[in-house]
This record gives C-alpha cells, structure tokens and sequence, in this order.
C-alpha cells in the first residue's frame, strides 16, 4: 500500500504534551488524592487528537489526496495492536479472577470496545445498583470510543461539505458550537450522559480541529490581524507602542497554557460539574499549548526532553494497560491496595505500555505487508468481538475454577422473583408511578400491608411477598427510581429540602388515600435518614462506619430529621394507618469484597490475601454506633402509643454470642450488592415482619 496522505510535521513538544496528559490520568487513578483533577488529561488527549487527525484531513482534502481506505488503515494500525493486546490480557486475568456476572459484563465491555462504543455501554449501565467503577477492568475505553466515533464522523462530513464547497472552518466551528452548547446545558440536567455522550465531547476534538485550520493557513489570516494590531495598539496604548516579537507571544501562550493544564490537575475535583465549564480549563490549556509551537521555551526545553517524549511515545499503551492492573489488584484486594501495591502497579504498567510499544506497535507500523496487517488486524478485532458477545451470552461461563469456588455466592438468591406482583400500587399518574424504582402489588389479592422506602425496601420486598401469607399481602412504592427513592421524611426546612421529596409526598398521599392499607412498613438506609448526601459526594463518608451519628445529636441533623419522619408518620396514623420502622441492616461491604479470588501464582496470592477488614464488624461496636439511629426511632414510638411498632432484624444478620455481624449464615449470603441484604436474608426477614404484621393486623380508627 503505498502512502499517498501527507501527515503533520513531527513535533516532540506534542509527545510532551501527551506524556503530561497520560501521566496525570495515571497518577489520578493510582492515588486521586495525589491529583483531584488528573482525570483532564483525557480532554488533553482530545485536544491532540482533534488537531493531528484535522491536520491530516484539511490539509489532504485541500491538496485532493485524501483517501478514505488510507486514513482508515493507518487508524487501525495506530490503535488496533495495542488494545488487541490489552482485551487479550484481561480476558485471560479475568477467567481466573472474576465471577459469573463480572466475567459476563468483561465480555460486554470486550465487545463494546471492539465496536468502538464502550461510552454508550458505560453510560447506560452508570446507575445506583452498577459495579463499582474500579472493578471494571474496561472502563477508560469510554474516551477511546469518543475519538474513534470522531474518527468516523468528522472525516465523512468535512468530505461532503468539501465536495460542495462548504467552506470546512464554518462546519467544524458550527459543530464546536453546537457541542458546547449541550456540553453547558447538559452537565447539570443529566450528567452522566453529558460525561459519555459524543455530543456533547466532540467541542473538545473540534478545539484542536480549528487549531488545526488555523495553523495550516495561517498565511491568509495572520497578515491581516497583524495589520490590525498595528492598529489598534498604539492608539490604545501609546504612539510609540510596539507590539512583542512573535517569539515572546508564543513564549507567553506556552506559559499561561502549561499554568491551565497545572491549575487543572490540582483544582479540579471530582465533585466538579464535569465536563461543564471546568473542561475549558484543559482544553484552552492544550490549545494554547500547541499554538505556541516547538520553538517555544517551554515547549523545547521541557516538553521535547528525552523523558517527557518517551512517556509520550508510549501513552496510549500506557493509558491501557494502567486501569486494567490497578482495577484487578482492587478486586483480588478486595478494596483498595496498599499505596506500595499501587506504586508496584504503575512501574508495572509503565514497563509493559514500553513492551507494547517497542515489540508490538512499531513492528506493525513497519511498511512491510501493510494490506496484510490490516485485514489481520480487522480480523482479530471481529474476534474479539464475537468472543466478547459469546462470554456475555454464557453467563459468564459458570464453569470456570473461581465461579465454583465461590458458588456460596449465589446462595443469597432464594427465586424471590416479582411475578406474584403485579404493576400499579394505587399511583393514578402512569408517568409519576415510573419515577419509582417499584410501584406494584401482590396480584393475589387482599392487599392489607404496604412497604415505603428507597433501595434498601426494594431488596427486602421480594422476601416479604414470598413470605406472606394468604391475607396478608403487600403493595410496595420506591426504590430508587429515575428522580430517586421515597425517603421517609418531609423536610421542614429549605435547607435541607431533598430533590426526591415530591415522591415521598406522593407516596404517602397514595398510601393514606387506599382503604385497603391497614399499615405501613417503612424502610431506608440510615445514611439516607440523616440526609448526608454531601458527605457522600465529597468522599468523606464510609457506609461501615456509623460514628458520624454520635456528633448529631447536638446539631440541626437530629432535629431537623426528627420532625421530617413525624410529619410523615402523623398524616399515615392520621389516615388510620399504622407504622412500623423496619431497623437498618449493618452496612457491610459487597460481598465480593468478601469471598475468595485465587490467581495462578501463589506469591500473588499471597501478596494480595486476605479479607476485607470491613467484612464483619462487632455487633456491639454496631448497636453503640448506631445509637442515636434507635433514640430517634424510640421517640416517634413514644409520640404515637399504640400506632407505631420498631421492627429489629438485627439478630439475623449477628451473633449476639459471638457478638459479631457478618455476610453469611449457615453457610448463605445475608449481601447481595453493596450494603443491601440478600434475597436470602430478605426471606428470613420477610417470615417475621409478615408474623408481625398479621399478628397485630386490627385496622385502627382515624
């Protein structure tokens, strides 16, 4: 295949500007103490790439030497090697490591790279009940589906406009323009779309596409913004007013754009709206940076040295493989390793990105058999592809060593399935009852007992309805749904208003208004009860640890939430109803972090052994942290004699002779995903809160 396409002239400072970018990714996934803002280094890598690639085009597209199957080609052989590699490794780490639905979901996210839409996979699986984010080995491929659906469209549109003399500057600023715009609107409507969706990441690309432009024809346009200057300067200044060298703007732009990209690891955090504004910090950084050419101080002395052009040399293999061995040492960890663990995982990553790039990647840029390496290369990415598909369609192949190993997982799960329920629990609003994770009943008939809560009733409400008896049936309303969960709490205050609160005063309106409801269950996570959302965002807050609670008593937090849950109680015991407070579990990790991973080298193994600490906690230390949790609900018992009982499952989950509260009973899991309880657990708690029910089930007079 011979070349046709004339490419940028090579420039050291932009492998700089790469290893700065990669460095930082790295450094904020390895420690995101260290750098709150390193994850900018991809919209780093946005900029470059937007540039590179735009050169390529404008500059073929102006000389008619643009060639679809060329840029194609060379695209496959810059990006395909790498990542084959890398799938290859992780599906290999992960036979050995991963259970049944993370195998499975390795399998998705596989093919999800191979098709180059792993942003589109991420962003509809982000939610409340997803993986954690660091026990998926896949999940930077998100940027590099990003640039490779801009690989695909850009070069497509600017040919159509270039083939009816649309001028190619207007359409690319257009699209910048239009994709900042949903950027800056989106960030705070729908986050997690406006952080995965190419619509609203393609701006970033196109930033370096109008530098690009710019750069190429800078002929036609800096003339006359010189003559302008000329101008504009002295009659604004002084007559005698000079305008700076070139040299010392470029020297200028270099410096305040390497200030940008520093002010921006070490500013921005992850409590950040991102991207939003914050991500014009990065990209007018790189812009900056790359205008200021390679003659510029900063750009020839520090980002053309040796170092920072060997880290840039090897930043796309280095970008891949960090993530995968940092997410496997967490999840062999079961939480997150030692800083020497991670420290070990970095030099690691870096000696395998070199490894990559010297043995693998330069021999398929070689000119030699290019054709061939490219249909090898298409080939194996179907491969992969199909392979991926298959795992996913296999559950996860259950037969693997570390599936049967801990086969004890899956004994949580009892078959509590929702098919004696059906749809409607009394919601009249078809597209209000769809803001609730749940909203059904029992289709048995003689509904008598309803459950109210966020994500915590909705794995309790399976076990109640497979425990219930003939005249006791359930109806349920919550979960976390697509505005949230039903907390049971109206705030008495603008300050500690919840944005969910609309469905807690439909529920309960709902609930009040049905005849058939003799008593209310209501269940919610203690973190939610107190309403510590911002101690949540900020990561300054631990579900095992409940010590928190013993500095509120003196604070607004205990009063302000005393008052919300009575005004909840007061309008349901005033409708008849009576109300019964279902006690928290204790908050143990996910029960992965609780089980066995075995690898094939024992050294590692032993490295990495040994149980999370957080996997059983002291019921003592428990009831002593939770302490102020029961005062609370022993004073709304107290306002309302007769109408209120506390329901305590706590004996389930502990050992009051061992004192101790931990993740299985008689060899099952009480866990199911995170804090939640299992199936299994939801069952033995459902036979006593359903006892309880019936026993004292005489309706009460408003």
């Amino acid at each position: 295949m011979n070349s046709h396409l004339s490419h940028p002239h090579y420039r050291p400072d932009i492998d700089g500007l790469r290893a700065f970018a990669v460095l930082s990714v790295v450094a904020f996934h390895a420690s995101p103490g260290l750098l709150s803002g390193g994850f900018i280094g991809v919209d780093v890598f946005f900029v470059i790439s937007g540039y590179l690639i735009s050169t390529i085009l404008f500059e073929n597209l102006h000389n008619g030497t643009f060639n679809f199957v060329e840029f194609y080609s060379r695209r496959i052989r810059r990006i395909f090697p790498a990542l084959l590699l890398t799938f290859t490794a992780t599906y290999i780490c992960g036979w050995f490591l991963l259970l049944n639905d993370e195998y499975q979901q390795l399998g998705k996210h596989i093919a999800g790279g191979a098709a180059f839409v792993s942003n589109f996979i991420l962003w509809r699986e982000s939610g409340y009940f997803d993986h954690a984010s660091e026990t998926k080995p896949l999940l930077h491929l998100w940027s590099l589906g990003i640039e490779e659906q801009f690989y695909i469209l850009y070069p497509a549109i600017l040919w159509l406009a270039w083939k009816r003399h649309v001028h190619l500057l207007s359409v690319t600023c257009l699209i910048a323009v239009i994709s900042l715009s949903l950027n800056m609107s989106g960030v705070h409507s729908n986050a997690t779309a406006t952080f995965y969706s190419p619509l609203t990441r393609f701006w970033e690309l196109m930033s370096g596409s109008v530098l690009a432009w710019a750069t190429l024809y800078r002929s036609r346009w800096l003339p006359p913004l010189t003559d302008l200057l000329h101008t504009w300067v002295p009659a604004r200044i002084r007559p005698d007013a000079k305008l700076l060298r070139r040299t010392t703007w470029n020297n200028m732009a270099s410096l305040i754009g390497l200030s940008l990209l520093f002010y921006g690891v070490v500013r921005i955090g992850q409590d950040a709206p991102y991207p939003g504004a914050w991500a014009l910090i990065p990209v007018l950084g790189s812009v900056l940076m790359i205008a200021a050419g390679p003659q510029a101080w900063m750009n020839k002395h520090v980002l053309s040295g040796r170092v920072a052009v060997w880290f840039g040399l090897i930043s796309f293999p280095l970008y891949l493989w960090h993530w995968i061995i940092l997410s496997f040492l967490r999840i062999m960890s079961n939480e997150t390793p030692e800083a020497f663990v991670r420290i070990v995982a970095v030099m690691l990553s870096i000696l395998l990105a070199w490894l990559t790039y010297r043995y693998v990647e330069q021999f398929v840029r070689r000119d030699a058999f290019q054709s061939l390496k490219v249909g090898i290369l298409v080939l194996s990415m179907g491969v992969a592809f199909v392979v991926g598909l298959a795992t996913r369609s296999m559950d996860g192949i259950p037969d693997r060593a570390v599936a049967q190993l801990n086969i004890a997982l899956s004994s949580g799960f009892d078959g509590g399935d929702l098919g004696l329920t059906s749809p409607g629990c009394g919601i009249l609003d078809p597209s209000t009852a769809q803001q609730f994770g749940i909203c059904a009943q029992d289709s048995r008939g003689n509904v008598r007992f309803a459950l109210m809560g966020d994500s915590k009733a909705a794995a309790l409400y399976p076990g109640l309805v497979r425990t219930s008896q003939e005249h006791g049936r359930w109806l349920f309303i919550g979960g976390n749904g697509a505005q949230g969960a039903p907390v049971p709490m109206f705030s008495t205050t603008d300050s500690r208003r919840r944005y969910d609160e609309g469905l807690t005063h439909v529920a309960v309106q709902t609930l009040a208004e049905n005849p058939d409801i003799e008593a209310v269950a209501l269940v919610s996570g203690i973190r939610a009860i107190f309403l510590l959302q911002d101690h949540v965002r900020h990561g300054n807050f631990t579900t095992y640890d409940y010590t928190y609670l013993k500095h509120l008593r003196s604070s607004h937090y205990y009063g302000d939430t005393l008052e919300g849950i009575d005004a909840v109680v007061h309008r349901l015991v005033a409708a008849g109803k009576r109300v019964i407070f279902v006690i928290d579990n204790p908050a143990l990790p996910d029960p992965k972090d609780c089980i066995n991973r075995t690898t094939p080298f024992e050294s590692l193994n032993r490295l990495l052994s040994g149980a999370n600490d957080d996997c059983e906690v002291s019921l003592s230390e428990f009831t002593h942290q939770t302490a102020l949790y029961r005062t609370l609900l022993e004073q709304l018992k107290d306002s309302y004699p007769d109408r209120v009982d506390i329901f305590d499952p706590t004996d389930i989950y502990c050992d009051r002779v061992r004192d101790l509260c931990s993740p299985r009973r008689d060899g099952r899991f009480l866990y199911s995903y995170t804090d939640h309880i299992s199936d299994y657990a939801a069952g033995l708690v459902g036979v006593r809160l359903n006892a309880l029910m019936n026993q004292q089930a005489t309706p009460l007079s408003p």
